[in-house]
């Protein structure tokens, strides 16, 4: 089931059979014992790409549920009888990431350095995915305003500003309307990323659909384009507010995003998780 799901997610059986660390005729002599098994043909098999079948598609749900069943029973398992030691699979958006995770990252690697921190580096959107399928512990991610299958925990309100080149001309202005940035050529995050819906519902709001040049997920590429005018974006603040090379301004309307911690209700929350749940939420109440 491990050797048909990650082919599912690779999409290929090479590259299946090296994220497994075994031979690639391991995976498909298994692969091929399991369709006997059960009698139906779960992949499609072409020289260029492998697809699943509607019968492997169902398979493959069925999978996930049992091998995540699987990954958490060992787990709790494992914190019953090490209370010092566990693992943490967390997302964390790049724009986060680079900002506010680093020192999260330095003084919990302190207090818990027997913990293992993978960290996946996805937009809010993706992460989101992610906790729901199980395949990440926890995220720090921008909240969305809907959370039914995830808990969630408040870290920090964080506004939104106007990034502009130096020499552009609304650069000198002591504020923005939304309105003023209707012909402008806009450089937004990929469509992973909740921060990208927000803004674009902004200008849906004031009448237009923003003129979208660029989309990147790269902090430094935007920065790089905006600081060279060649279009406009939009960054939290902590993100550019000591950037000499580019103006941030308020918008006239003030926009903010809520960035905090979320995990999937009813899944076993690991003794690492909640350690670092526990230690991020004591960081952003001001207690740690």
């Amino acid at each position: 089931m491990e050797y048909f799901q990650e082919v599912c997610r690779t999409g290929s059986f090479t590259r299946a059979a090296a994220n497994l660390y075994v031979a690639q005729p391991s995976v498909t002599n298994a692969i091929r014992k399991l369709e006997a098994e059960l009698g139906v043909q779960l992949l499609n098999r072409t020289n260029k790409n492998v697809t699943i079948t509607p019968e492997g598609q169902i398979f493959f749900d069925r999978v996930n549920t049992l091998l995540g069943f699987v990954d958490e029973i060992t787990q709790e398992m494992h914190d019953l009888n090490n209370l010092s030691r566990g693992s943490l699979k967390l997302g964390v958006p790049p724009q986060i990431g680079a900002n506010l995770f680093p020192d999260l990252f330095m003084e919990f690697g302190t207090l818990y350095p027997n913990f293992n921190l993978s960290v996946f580096e996805e937009g809010s959107v993706a992460t989101l995915d992610l906790l729901e399928k199980g395949e990440l512990d926890v995220g720090i991610i921008v909240l969305p305003e809907l959370t039914p299958n995830l808990n969630t925990c408040h870290l920090r309100r964080e506004p939104i500003l106007l990034c502009l080149s130096p020499q552009h001309p609304l650069s000198g202005q002591a504020v923005v309307n939304f309105t003023e940035l209707r012909d402008e050529k806009f450089i937004l995050r990929k469509t992973d990323s909740f921060h990208r819906d927000i803004v674009i519902d902004q200008c849906r709001r004031h009448g237009f659909a923003p003129n979208i040049v660029f989309s990147s997920n790269q902090i430094q590429t935007i920065k790089s384009l905006v600081a060279k005018n060649v279009g406009i974006a939009f960054f939290m603040e902590m993100v550019v507010k000591d950037d000499p090379t580019i103006v941030a301004l308020p918008l006239s309307y003030p926009l903010f995003v809520t960035i905090g911690l979320a995990w999937k209700k009813g899944r076993y929350t690991s003794k690492a998780a909640q350690a670092f749940i526990d230690f991020a939420a004591a960081k952003a109440s001001g207690s740690a």
